[in-house]
């Protein structure tokens, strides 16, 4: 049974066990709806006390039923919620663990709620473009006031057990053993007695719900969900219970049917998708990391140390430079700081971390009592192959040595090596303390265990963990140089930068690709070009228009000047007529007639090079599935989780219409618009991305290669 039912002296205990985190699915549903009528008909039983086992009160709805039919004889939540409202026997909530979503709907229906000090609770819907649709919108502000209920399930962000108390949810934080407790509270506490929040009033102060839409994102950039939240929240004020119950009934309908819930929900189950490598049994051992050590002290080498110390990993910092290790401990210890006084983290948790870092100017003794070794050294081969060598000579065996490179080939990298099985890519994002993407890059003889070992890193420092195999950009940058690469090709044409990031804002990206080049540095970009170009790397003509820009010294942000100028403390991006000047020498250079270039185009232009080399990844097996692409897009590119990622855009947009505009550009712009064969092969099967299994697009790489 996933529910168990114990008496104690007309109690009916009734505790949810459903590992791991005792998921309100089918099964649970059941035993919960005839246990619950079961001690209603009892009337030896004059209350109820809900429970969970598994260290968790509920974690909410089943996530592995998503997209499935529910049996019609298995009751749903609402209606195991309404028959605990409607019973005339009491109930209370012993919460010790989270009671997310379904959970915490669950113990607001209760006439009473206790928590143990560890407990969250929460309603985070929102993340999948959706809202509580189990009477949480109704419950939650007749409980807590509609403004305190507004923050939580808007946000989607749980709350700790102190402040649920101090706002009102749970009625009592209990130290001592909890269930004993309430049940003492429901054993002591007058028989037939009920109260019910639904009986409650939900109050706002006038402009509340002004207020609280004016900093929503637009409907169309990806507000649906906490649009219609506020709606729901808003209708508990002015509607009896049970037309609130059905006003959010509808509004949950209507987001359950939306493009915006459709492509969350993707993203969401893609992330949990991408921990599983084929080759790569869960039972894969995985290494031990109790010390690391971290190779670089600059932008890259000290947001990593961060993300190993926030995830409770002790690291050395090595960088040859006393100057500019005193440098990078400074700006370490200067974001801590910062993020301390913005009421992030603690003093406390400041002074931890700051202990877990230690820094050094000698490699070899850093590196010889570690267990991860990650360099973060200039984007260079001839200079990583001079570190991994030396680390080759100096870590202890079965020592996991990575490389945060962005785009160079792991397998040269772990030829420096006589240990290529412990070699392999973690890719971090900048800021790499902040940015929740780390995309792992295997080569050709990287071992199983390396990899379970990186992805085990990825959850346990707070990342999200993709798994890619070497080739030049891996996933995200090999993609990002079509899109960059045509956005250029537009500058020339007519467009200028802040058009372009206007479009691509307005698609919902947090910035557009000038703008984020210029936030990343141009010279970095320009480091990458170069070393292209002197490997004799052949496809499309290079636009020449970045060099033109970081031959005047304007990297970006860094420099106060990029595609844009930046006052001193600003980031605000300010068009520059000196850019505007180089744009117009560089389209007469060209022999280009300018010309006016409309939105749509704009947005077709830069999406479809997305799109398209996405298929030639899934093709050539660098990434296992279109899901893996959208990941790494979403939490590495800002690419809007609304819209799902590239790959399930594309399905969205439908693959014919993908296909028939990349043959139209190709027509019109030239080869380098020709359709990837694996879009050519889903089309004339009528599938999409999302059809695909794991190894099926490698499969396709004979058949139509």
């Amino acid at each position: 049974m996933s529910v168990k039912s114990e008496r104690r002296d007309g109690i009916v205990v009734l505790t949810l066990d459903y590992p791991p985190v005792n998921a309100l699915g089918v099964e649970v549903l059941t035993d919960l709806a005839a246990a619950i009528e079961a001690g209603s008909r009892d009337d030896g039983v004059h209350a109820f006390v809900l429970t969970g086992a598994n260290g968790a009160f509920s974690g909410g709805a089943d996530i592995r039923r998503f997209g499935k039919p529910w049996p019609p004889t298995a009751p749903m939540l609402p209606e195991v919620i309404e028959s605990i409202e409607r019973s005339e026997k009491p109930f209370y909530a012993a919460i010790d663990g989270v009671a997310l979503g379904g959970g915490c709907e669950l113990a607001l229906v209760c006439d009473a709620r206790y928590a143990s000090p560890r407990s969250r609770v929460g309603l985070p819907e929102v993340h999948l473009g959706l809202l509580p649709g189990a009477g949480g919108t109704q419950r939650l502000p007749r409980l807590v006031g509609a403004k305190a209920a507004l923050d939580i399930i808007v946000s989607g962000m749980p709350v700790g057990a102190a402040r649920a108390a101090e706002l009102g949810i749970v009625d009592e934080i209990v130290a001592g053993n909890l269930l004993d407790h309430v049940c003492r509270v429901a054993q002591e506490a007058p028989a037939g007695t009920r109260r019910r929040v639904s009986a409650r009033r939900s109050e706002a102060q006038p402009g509340v719900f002004a207020a609280v839409r004016a900093k929503l994102d637009p409907v169309e950039r990806g507000g649906l969900a906490a649009h219609r939240c506020t709606d729901a929240v808003e209708a508990s004020t002015w509607l009896p219970f049970e037309q609130g119950l059905h006003r959010e009934r509808e509004l949950f309908t209507e987001l359950l049917h939306s493009d915006q819930s459709r492509a969350r929900i993707h993203v969401f189950f893609a992330e949990r998708e991408a921990v599983k490598i084929p080759d790569v049994p869960a039972s894969t051992p995985v290494a031990r990391i109790d010390r690391a050590c971290v190779v670089g002290a600059g932008t890259m080498g000290g947001g990593i140390a961060m993300s190993l110390a926030n995830g409770g990993i002790p690291a050395d910092v090595v960088e040859a430079e006393p100057e500019a290790l005193a440098r990078g401990k400074a700006t370490i210890e200067r974001n801590y700081a910062a993020s301390a006084r913005k009421g992030r983290i603690s003093q406390a948790d400041v002074e931890a971390r700051l202990g877990r870092i230690a820094y050094g100017t000698s490699l070899s003794a850093a590196a010889g009592g570690a267990d991860l070794v990650i360099e973060a050294v200039f984007e260079e081969l001839d200079v990583k192959l001079s570190v991994f060598a030396e680390l080759d000579r100096a870590c202890k065996p079965g020592a996991v040595l990575a490389s945060n490179t962005s785009t160079l080939d792991i397998d040269a990298i772990a030829g420096a090596t006589a240990r290529p099985e412990d070699v392999i890519g973690t890719h971090f994002f900048s800021p790499a303390n902040v940015m929740r993407l780390l995309e792992i890059v295997r080569g050709a003889k990287t071992s199983a265990r390396s990899i379970a070992t990186a992805l085990a890193l990825a959850k346990r420092i707070g990342k999200i963990g993709v798994v890619a195999r070497t080739c030049d950009g891996f996933i995200g940058n090999r993609m990002l140089a079509h899109y960059a690469r045509e956005a250029a090709y537009l500058v020339e044409e007519g467009a200028l930068p802040q058009d372009v990031d206007r479009v691509i804002e307005a698609f919902g990206f947090p910035m557009g690709p000038f703008a984020m080049g210029d936030l990343a540095g141009l010279d970095v970009g320009w480091r990458i070009r170069k070393r292209r170009s002197a490997q004799g790397m052949t496809g499309p003509r290079v636009p020449e228009i970045a060099d033109r820009v970081c031959e005047r010294g304007r990297f970006g942000q860094k420099t106060g000047a990029g595609y844009y100028r930046y006052a001193d403390g600003d980031r605000t991006p300010h068009p520059d007529p000196e850019v505007e000047s180089l744009i117009f020498a560089e389209s007469a250079r060209l022999g280009i007639a300018r010309r006016t270039i409309d939105d749509a185009e704009i947005l077709e232009r830069c999406m479809l090079p997305l799109v398209n080399e996405g298929a030639n990844i899934l093709l050539d097996g660098t990434a296992i599935r279109p899901g893996d692409i959208d990941v790494v897009w979403v939490y590495g590119y800002g690419f809007p989780a609304f819209r799902g990622g590239p790959m399930h855009y594309a399905d969205m947009l439908g693959l014919m219409r993908v296909f028939e505009s990349l043959r139209a550009l190709e027509a019109r712009l030239g080869p380098h618009w020709h359709p990837s064969p694996l879009i050519e092969e889903l089309v004339a099967s009528k599938r999409r991305f999302a059809d695909l299994a794991a190894d099926e697009a490698a499969r396709l790489t004979m058949e139509v290669s």
